[in-house]
C-alpha cells in the first residue's frame, strides 16, 4: 500500500479547509436563539427562490405547520430516496460548513453500495446521518446522561455534560458518532496560526461555542442533530436544501398531510438494521 507524501497530505488538508471556507454561509442566516417562537421565514417569498412544485416549498410549509404544535406532538423524520442520490457529497460538505466541523468529524457521510457482478454493476448511495432512533442504544450507556432523546424524538448531546468517554460511539450500531479531538484544517499555517474562518464559532443546539479555546465541543462526542438550530427557526436542515437531486426529505411524521408521512408509507421503504429494534427515524426509498 502506498503512503501519501507528507507534503502532499498537508496541501490536501489545507485545500479541504479552503473548500469549507468557501461554503460557509453568512451569519445573517444563523439563529441567535434556539426558540420556535422566533420564526422569521416568510413562506410567501419562497416563490422567488424555488418553483411552486419544488418539494422544498412543501416541506417548508410542513415545517411551519409542525412548529405551531407543542414539541411533544412532533416527530421529526428524514427520508432519503436512493434512486435520486448521485453520490455528489453536497450534503456532506454543506453539513461540514453549517456546523463548522473539524477534521475527522463528519455527520453525514455517503456510503457507496455496489450492486451486481462485473461487468454489469452499478452503485447505490446511502447518505448516513444519525438515525435518531426511538430506542437509541447510545443513550443508556452514557454514564453522565449527556446524550438523550428529546420529546420530538431527536437524539442530542449536552456538550457541557459530556466527559468524552466515547461509550456512545461504541454502542451506536450505525457508526453515526465521531469524536472531536480539537484539530483544525489550517493549524500552524502562516504566522497567525489558524485561518480566520476556523475561528468562527459554531452554533449547534443554538449555543455559540468557540473551539479555539479548546473547550466544548472539543473533547466531546459529536453527531448529526437534524440541524436543530435551523429547525427551530423554521428552516430545513442544511443537507435537505443543498441536495442537488432533491433526494432528501424532512418533516413531521405525526402530520398525516406532510410529504414525509406520504413517503414513508410506500412499499419500497426500508430502514437500516431494523432487526436490532432501534426503530430509526431515517427512512430509505430503494
Amino acid at each position: 500500500m502506498k503512503v501519501m507524501n507528507p507534503k502532499r497530505r498537508d496541501i490536501l488538508k489545507k485545500f479541504i479547509g479552503f473548500m469549507v471556507a468557501g461554503a460557509l454561509l453568512p451569519d445573517v442566516f444563523k439563529p441567535k436563539k434556539l426558540s420556535a417562537q422566533n420564526i422569521k421565514v416568510d413562506i410567501s417569498k419562497l416563490s422567488k427562490v424555488y418553483k411552486e412544485e419544488d418539494p422544498i416549498v412543501r416541506m417548508m410549509r410542513d415545517l411551519q405547520r409542525a412548529l405551531k404544535k407543542p414539541v411533544e406532538q412532533r416527530r421529526w423524520v428524514m427520508v432519503i430516496d436512493t434512486r435520486k442520490c448521485v453520490g455528489c457529497n453536497a450534503c456532506t460538505i454543506s453539513c461540514i460548513a453549517e456546523n463548522r466541523l473539524p477534521p475527522g468529524v463528519v455527520y453525514r457521510p455517503v456510503v457507496e453500495h455496489e450492486i451486481g457482478e462485473y461487468p454489469n454493476v452499478r452503485k447505490r448511495f446511502f447518505p448516513r446521518p444519525c438515525m435518531h432512533c426511538d430506542n437509541p442504544p447510545c443513550t443508556p450507556v452514557c454514564p453522565v446522561n449527556a446524550t438523550y432523546k428529546r420529546p420530538d424524538g431527536v437524539v442530542v448531546i449536552d456538550y457541557d455534560r459530556c466527559i468524552g468517554c466515547r461509550y456512545c460511539l461504541t454502542a451506536c450500531p450505525y457508526n453515526a458518532r465521531t469524536f472531536d479531538f480539537g484539530e483544525f484544517y489550517t493549524d500552524g499555517v502562516g504566522i497567525h496560526g489558524l485561518m480566520p474562518y476556523e475561528s468562527i464559532y459554531t452554533e449547534e443546539y443554538g449555543v455559540k461555542r468557540d473551539r479555539t479555546k479548546k473547550k466544548s465541543p472539543v473533547g466531546n462526542a459529536r453527531k448529526c442533530h437534524f440541524c436543530l438550530h435551523r429547525i427551530e427557526r423554521g428552516l430545513l436542515p442544511m443537507c435537505v436544501i443543498t441536495c442537488i437531486g432533491r433526494a432528501t426529505y424532512f418533516g413531521d411524521a405525526n402530520d398525516p398531510n406532510s410529504l414525509v408521512s406520504q413517503l414513508i408509507g410506500q412499499p419500497n421503504v426500508i430502514r437500516l438494521k431494523e432487526e436490532l429494534g432501534t426503530e430509526p427515524k431515517v427512512y430509505y426509498i430503494i
